[in-house]
């Protein structure tokens, strides 16, 4: 259908026609993105301009003005339409029925209508007061009656906004930072609002009010296409949800790619995320110009006065050698590092560098910005882009030690290296980047898309560098470690072939390489093995020692292991993890130093714990204590002491069925599982040759205060004779536990650890966390007649991994076809 078809149909059907010819106009799969939109705008236009030319009846001095997006001619499908009814404050009456007559049909179509009636005067005022207000007139647009009259109120309110831009700008940069704190950052969001996140659509708007100020200009380059695509991706969340909505919602992301022909959600985020990089980088460029410009021109009357007393002493004091009396240069450029310098608050390049040869003058600079905490120029970025040569391979060794000072700048590296980025820089030294750029994780852990990751850990190491003989193996770690998160199969397996392909790139000898690949390949060795495994177990220890090497590179593994969890997110570091981290990389230490770990012997009781076990078997029935216990946050932290949950001792007479039963009773009482320990005690001679179920736990509570401990005793005692029907209370549990719609988690796994332990079977449990999951899990484990030695537990978000030590009844490791019947019976368990 052509536009003069769509146009016809509205004009012959009055409402009913326009409603009709607008709804093809949307659902019609040939025209899309810019030309629907502007299509859309201008059906609206002709159906507005009938409805005024009806009502009008001979009134005049008035205009139907389009303001915001609508005065731009971008109507998303189910955008408001922003109109302002402008009279020149004639006959209010009359002009009051107009604004009647042409508001209810758009009411009664349903469309969100937006709408003003003012003078041109009363608009300015309220501009003046509302800066919002002002913003949108700025986009004002004639649509029907009195041309001059719109005419006239745009050019009088663009006159009021340049003249009070020094005011007004201010107050709209504040803006935009208040809402980017309230909003988040859309470049990592993983539901994003398009048009209220920092680099959303409301910025591009802002970029646009400040050239109109003609005070400063955005960086032209690719914006208007970033703004477009987001425009695109909010028409099609328009049209897939059937609402006004600018809030990108994960069970949405899916039907999106698909109506924009995109591959999959991930692709269509990176897409959104490299819109909104685009735009907040120049929204930073903008900024930080019209600061410049505002400073220049407050200080501008006092300079022309002191300029003219400066001439007049310049002329008598400067030498032959271009320096003023005592010796001072009379510059405003001060120099940072060969070819580049200080002016104005930022880093630019030097009159004398020349970047065509000079292939470390990137690097160079932007290691001299980080290092003095300034952002680095658009145009020094640019002009290097354009012209610098590609470093050769292996890079010089002053490259090299260039990246390493970029690196450990701390947290100034992170707006650098993203000006690099910008303009295409990164890519360029490192090729492997590109696969990482903009890449969404979808994981509640991680707060940053995988390349922002990667700077973020690269801040963090830089903090830890005293703790390490090779602060910049641990810097350029910290920047590769997930860089195989963009190629298939496991990342850790990728990127360790991918680091040692960059290491001898940027000039790191073999041995080096090695180092930086096994970092990679096992960043995520110390937390997991720490979090998951019995560090009492030889093999345990073992088998980290053997990943690792040597001393140096564990020393250097364990600083990238905190850096890295620290740049996850706040759920995937504590001092309680610290803590069990720094216990394996001691224990591994000393095997490195030739300390071979011996089996070690049962651990004797604690009174305390020969106290409870003896209550225990006297009154047949459990016995239980509560102890809080808190440890010191880690040297490296600042803080008051972290509590690391609650010390739940528990005593029961020996009996099938205690694993489930605890694990029921705190799940009812909706208390988290953080460690586990499950032995058999054998009791005193003078007492009895009976033995006693000992579990030592660390529990925690979900929110509230923690529940009585002759509470949680009673109702343990009544799940063990069946009497709580613990099933049907977690049931209820879990009919009430917040879903969310959309993509469905992916199905639990159970695998068997192989050799991960000489005196047990290791099963590991990799599921979404919900209520009752230890409960379930202990009750398959009774079902296979197996007995839990230990387990370990640990919740990373919405899941969980969690891993449990098992025996025969006799107390040894199954038979491997038992072990691989025990995990498969229990991933079907879990999957039901």
């Amino acid at each position: 259908m052509t536009d003069t078809d769509v146009r016809k149909d509205a004009e012959h059907s009055g409402p009913g026609g326009y409603a009709a010819a607008r709804l093809r106009l949307l659902t019609e799969g040939a025209r899309s993105g810019p030309p629907r939109r502007a299509a859309l705008a201008e059906l609206t236009d002709d159906w507005l301009t009938r409805l005024v030319t009806a009502a009008a009846d001979g009134i005049r001095g008035v205009s139907l003005v389009a303001v915001g997006g609508y005065g731009r001619g971008e109507l998303s499908p189910r955008s408001d339409l922003d109109l302002l009814l402008l009279h020149d404050g004639g006959d209010t009456k009359a002009v009051a029925a107009l604004a009647d007559r042409i508001w209810y049909p758009v009411w009664d179509l349903g469309l969100a209508l937006d709408h003003s009636v003012r003078t041109p005067s009363e608009a300015r005022k309220t501009a003046g007061d509302d800066l919002k207000v002002q913003l949108g007139l700025l986009d004002a647009r004639h649509i029907a009656g009195d041309l001059g009259l719109t005419t006239a109120l745009r050019t009088a309110v663009l006159a009021d906004w340049r003249n009070q831009a020094p005011k007004r700008l201010p107050e709209l940069q504040e803006l935009c930072a208040e809402r980017a704190v309230r909003q988040g950052e859309l470049q990592y969001l993983l539901e994003p609002d398009l048009k209220e996140a920092r680099g959303g659509l409301r910025d591009a708007t802002a970029l646009r009010a400040v050239a109109a100020s003609w005070l400063a200009d955005a960086p032209r380059e690719g914006l208007a296409d970033a703004r477009r695509r987001l425009l695109d991706v909010r028409d099609a969340l328009h049209l897939a949800t059937g609402r006004a909505t600018d809030r990108l919602a994960l069970q949405e992301q899916d039907q999106v790619a698909a109506d924009l022909g995109l591959l999959d959600a991930d692709t269509l985020l990176r897409q959104v995320y490299e819109a909104a990089r685009v735009i907040a980088y120049a929204s930073d460029v903008t900024w930080r110009e019209v600061g410049r410009v505002l400073r220049s021109r407050a200080v501008r009357p006092r300079l022309r006065k002191l300029a003219r007393e400066r001439s007049d002493f310049l002329r008598r004091a400067v030498a032959g050698d271009g320096r003023a009396l005592g010796g001072k240069p009379v510059t405003e450029r001060s120099p940072l590092a060969e070819g580049v310098v200080e002016q104005d608050g930022e880093v630019v390049l030097a009159r004398t560098a020349r970047p065509e040869r000079d292939p470390v003058l990137p690097l160079r600079a932007a290691a001299a910005a980080a290092q003095a905490g300034l952002p680095l120029s658009l145009h020094a970025v640019r002009r290097m882009a354009a012209s610098v040569r590609p470093l050769p391979t292996p890079w010089p060794a002053e490259a090299r030690e260039q990246l390493v000072t970029l690196l450990g700048s701390g947290r100034p590296t992170v707006d650098v290296w993203e000006a690099l980025e910008a303009e295409g820089l990164v890519t360029r030294l490192l090729p492997d980047w590109e696969r990482v750029r903009c890449r969404p994780q979808r994981n509640a852990v991680h707060v940053w898309t995988v390349d922002r990751h990667l700077i973020e850990t690269a801040v963090r190491a830089s903090e830890l560098t005293r703790r390490v003989g090779r602060p910049d193996l641990l810097l350029v770690a910290a920047l590769l470690h997930d860089i195989g998160k963009g190629w298939p199969g496991d990342h850790s397996t990728a990127g360790e072939i991918i680091a040692k392909d960059v290491a001898a790139r940027i000039g790191f000898d073999r041995a080096e390489a090695a180092v930086l690949s096994t970092l990679v390949r096992h960043h995520l060795l110390l937390i997991e093995t720490a979090t998951r495994r019995d560090l009492e177990d030889p093999a345990t220890v073992r088998a980290v020692a053997d990943a690792v090497g040597t001393p140096g590179t564990l020393e250097l593994l364990h600083a990238l292991t905190e850096a890295d969890a620290l740049a996850t997110g706040p759920a995937a570091w504590s001092s309680w993890r610290g803590a069990l981290v720094a216990d394996l990389v001691k224990r591994v230490a000393a095997v490195l130093a030739g300390d071979a770990p011996e089996e070690p012997e049962p651990a004797a009781p604690t009174a305390e714990q020969e106290r409870l076990a003896i209550e225990a078997f006297r009154t047949d029935g459990p016995v239980l204590a509560l102890r809080a216990q808190t440890e010191p946050v880690m040297a490296e932290h600042v803080g008051d002491p972290e509590p690391l949950g609650v010390e739940l001792l528990i005593a029961v007479p020996d009996q099938p069925g205690v694993l489930p039963a605890v694990a029921g009773v705190l799940a009812v009482h909706r208390l988290t599982v953080r460690t586990a320990e499950l032995r058999a005690l054998r009791l005193p001679d003078d007492v009895d040759d009976g033995s006693v179920l000992l579990l030592n736990w660390r529990v925690a509570a979900e929110y509230g205060s923690l529940p009585q401990a002759a509470r949680l005793r009673a109702d343990l005692v009544r799940a063990l004779d069946g009497s709580l029907d613990i099933a049907g209370r977690l049931a209820e549990r879990d009919a009430a536990y917040p879903r969310r719609r959309g993509r469905v988690a992916p199905p639990p796994r159970v695998t068997v650890a192989p050799a991960a332990s000489h005196h047990a079977t290791v099963i590991e449990v990799r599921a979404q966390d919900a209520p009752g999951l230890l409960c379930r899990i202990g009750m398959a484990l009774e079902k296979a007649e197996v007995r839990v030695r230990s387990m370990h537990v640990s919740t990373l978000g919405s899941n969980a991994v969690d891993a449990f030590y098992v025996t025969t009844q006799a107390g040894t490791p199954l038979p491997a076809g038992d072990a691989a019947s025990t995990a498969r019976v229990l991933e079907e368990t879990l999957r039901a």
